[in-house]
């Protein structure tokens, strides 16, 4: 029962945090809305995470959670930049599918056991993932109103969906004492990461003349520190989760992440909700229930 609130309380933080992400990225060039991001996530985990919960520094621990900040940096500016492009009721969703197929495979070979309930749900939640984001009429068109996606959002959708699944087995690889160590040192690599590719990014501008290439504001800033700060919530709840329960449980149920991006989408940006994704969010909860139950 714990794990599985565990693993939707994360998903639905996650999917906060995305769609603040989105909103940054379409206020300052993306790569530093993701740094940003990066870095306050970093203070967030060191400043209060560290001390509040701890964790033993091994070379294990540092080594995966340096992994895990790679993987972590080449997702999320996949998944922001996708966002961006929209529309986030199709794009979230689709990278979550990609993202949950990969530790569920790995954790089901790697041994993961459930009882029939418990398969019977997660089929159910990768059900619900889809009908979540993809809303298909009965003629093959997408439901009025809605937007299709371009081939350019759709591939790096998939990429940041295979990357988060890289990311989830690396995480579910940390050592058990290593508490919150993992996360500060994937924050610090993906801030890392990032910032060196804006300062590539800057110099390289310089050099052509083009101009400013951050289009940084204080809105997007302000945007990217909050999904930074809510990303780090959500990995640290994907820490405990990994450690409570089966790979194969978190990884379907942080899938269901899109949720939250599509309803703050919905009351904020008055995206529409169409009746298949109700269904979805209604087989989502449905699923999480047997889970528990499981």
């Amino acid at each position: 029962m714990i794990t599985v609130l565990v693993g939707l309380g994360s998903a639905l933080v996650y999917g906060a945090a995305d769609f603040f992400g989105g909103l940054a990225a379409r206020r300052m060039s993306t790569i530093f809305a993701t740094a940003v991001a990066a870095l306050a996530g970093l203070g967030a985990a060191a400043v209060i995470g560290l001390p509040l919960v701890g964790g033993a520094w091994s070379t294990e621990a540092v080594l995966l959670g340096m992994l895990s900040g790679v993987l972590g940096a080449i997702a999320l500016a996949l998944l922001y930049a996708c966002l961006a492009i929209g529309p986030m009721s199709i794009l979230s969703p689709l990278t979550a599918v990609v993202s949950a197929i990969v530790p569920l495979t790995v954790g089901l070979v790697g041994g993961d056991r459930l009882g029939l309930l418990g398969y019977i749900a997660l089929s159910l939640a990768l059900v619900a993932v889809v009908l979540v984001g993809f809303t298909p009429s009965g003629n093959g068109e997408l439901v009025r109103g809605a937007v299709r996606p371009s081939l350019r959002g759709v591939l790096m959708a998939i990429g940041s969906g295979a990357a988060i699944g890289a990311f989830l087995v690396v995480i579910d690889q940390t050592p058990d004492d290593s508490g919150i160590v993992p996360l500060v040192l994937n924050r610090a690599t993906s801030s890392t990461i990032l910032f060196a590719a804006v300062a590539i990014l800057v110099l390289t501008a310089s050099r052509r003349g083009t101009g400013r290439v951050l289009n940084a504001t204080r809105a997007g800033v302000l945007l990217a520190v909050t999904c930074g700060v809510l990303d780090a919530l959500a990995n640290a709840g994907l820490l405990l989760g990994v450690r409570l329960g089966e790979l194969s449980v978190i990884a379907v149920l942080t899938a269901l992440y899109p949720a939250g991006t599509i309803i703050l989408a919905a009351v904020v940006l008055k995206e529409r909700i169409a009746v298949l994704q109700y269904v979805g969010l209604a087989l989502a909860i449905l699923a999480g229930a047997m889970l528990a139950l499981g």
